[in-house]
C-alpha cells in the first residue's frame, strides 16, 4: 500500500463518492465518524515524530522559518488577493477561508516525499504547524470577515478541535514512544501503529467524501464557483513556494518540501469546524471538501512538476 499510496487515496475518494451517492442517509452518521478516524490518523502521524526530534525541529532555523513564512505570511496574502473575487455568500467565503488559511499536516508528507522533498523535516514540523494554525486562524478570520465573525463562529468548536485533534493524539503518541523505549511490547505496538498510516488516510478520505456527497446536490453551484479559485491557488503557490525556498537558500529536498507545505491545505482537520457552523452556513463544509478533491488531483501533478521546477543539481549535471 505504501508503494501505491496515490492510487489508494484516489480509490478511497471514489469509494467515498459511491457510498455517499448510493446511501445518502448514511451521511449524518458518517459525519460523527470524521473526528475519531481523523484523530487516529493524527496519532499515527505524530507517532512518527520522536519528542526529542520535535524539540530539535524547533531549532531547525531556516527550514522552520521558511515553513512559517510560506504558510502564515505568503498564503494569507494570496488569499487576500483572491478574496474580493469570491462569491458574496458568507458560507462560501467562510469555507474558502477555513481551508486555504490552514496548512496540511498529514498527506503533504506523502506527496512531498514522492517528489523528493524532505519528508523528515516536514514531519518534524507538523505539530508546530498544526498548533500555529489553530492559534492564528481566529485572527485571520477576523481580518477577512470583520465584526460579522462573532455572529458566525463560536469558540467551542475551535477548542474542541484543538483538544481532540492535537492535544490528545500528540500526548498519546508521546506516551507510546516512552512505552516503546522501555518495553518490547511498546515497540511492537508503535511499529504496528506505524503500518496503519495509509489505511487510516484512505479511511479518512472515504469517510469525509461519503459524508458530504449528499450535500453536493444542494450546493452544486457553490462547488462550481470555488473550483477555479482552488486551481488558481495551486498554480500560484507552486511559484510562491519556490520563491520562499530560494529566499531562505534551502537545499533541493527542503525546498521541495516548502513548496508542498505552502500548497497543500488542512481540509480534513478544519472540516469539523465547518460542520459546527450554523445551518445557514452548511454549504461551507461542501466548499471545504471540494478543496480536497481538487487538491488530490493537483498533488498528482505536483509530484511530476515540482522536481522540474526545482531540479536536483547533481542529477542535472549527470
Amino acid at each position: 500500500m505504501e508503494r501505491h499510496q496515490v492510487a489508494v487515496y484516489l480509490g478511497a475518494l471514489v469509494v467515498g463518492g459511491v457510498v455517499g451517492w448510493v446511501a445518502p442517509d448514511a451521511g449524518p452518521g458518517l459525519e460523527h465518524a470524521i473526528n475519531p478516524v481523523l484523530a487516529a490518523l493524527l496519532y499515527v502521524t505524530f507517532l512518527q515524530v520522536p519528542a526529542a526530534q520535535l524539540l530539535r525541529s524547533l531549532r531547525s532555523g531556516r527550514f522552520l522559518a521558511a515553513a512559517l513564512v510560506v504558510n502564515f505570511a505568503v498564503v494569507p496574502l494570496v488569499v487576500a488577493a483572491m478574496f474580493a473575487f469570491l462569491p458574496d455568500e458568507q458560507a462560501i467565503r467562510m469555507g474558502v477561508l477555513l481551508v486555504l488559511l490552514t496548512p496540511c499536516i498529514d498527506y503533504v508528507i506523502v506527496f512531498s516525499g514522492l517528489a523528493g522533498g524532505s519528508s523528515r523535516q516536514l514531519l518534524a514540523a507538523t505539530p508546530l504547524l498544526l498548533i500555529a494554525q489553530m492559534v492564528l486562524l481566529p485572527g485571520y478570520l477576523y481580518l477577512f470577515m470583520g465584526s460579522d465573525l462573532a455572529d458566525i463562529v463560536e469558540a467551542g468548536p475551535f477548542v474542541e478541535a484543538f483538544v481532540v485533534l492535537i492535544a490528545i493524539p500528540l500526548t498519546l503518541a508521546w506516551l507510546t514512544q516512552a512505552w516503546a523505549a522501555r518495553r518490547p511490547a511498546g515497540q511492537k505496538t508503535a511499529d504496528a501503529a506505524g503500518t496503519a498510516m495509509v489505511p487510516l488516510m484512505a479511511a479518512t478520505l472515504a469517510t469525509v467524501v461519503a459524508s458530504q456527497v449528499p450535500e453536493v446536490d444542494d450546493s452544486a453551484g457553490d462547488v462550481a464557483r470555488v473550483v477555479p479559485f482552488y486551481v488558481l491557488f495551486l498554480a500560484v503557490m507552486a511559484f510562491a513556494g519556490l520563491g520562499v525556498a530560494r529566499l531562505f537558500r534551502l537545499d533541493v529536498p527542503a525546498g521541495r518540501a516548502i513548496v508542498f507545505t505552502g500548497a497543500t491545505r488542512n481540509s480534513l482537520v478544519v472540516l469539523p469546524l465547518a460542520l459546527a457552523l450554523p445551518d445557514r452556513l452548511a454549504a461551507a463544509a461542501v466548499v471545504v471538501v471540494t478543496q480536497t478533491l481538487v487538491e488530490v488531483v493537483g498533488m498528482v501533478i505536483y509530484v511530476r512538476l515540482i522536481p522540474r521546477l526545482l531540479p536536483d543539481p547533481v542529477r542535472a549535471r549527470a
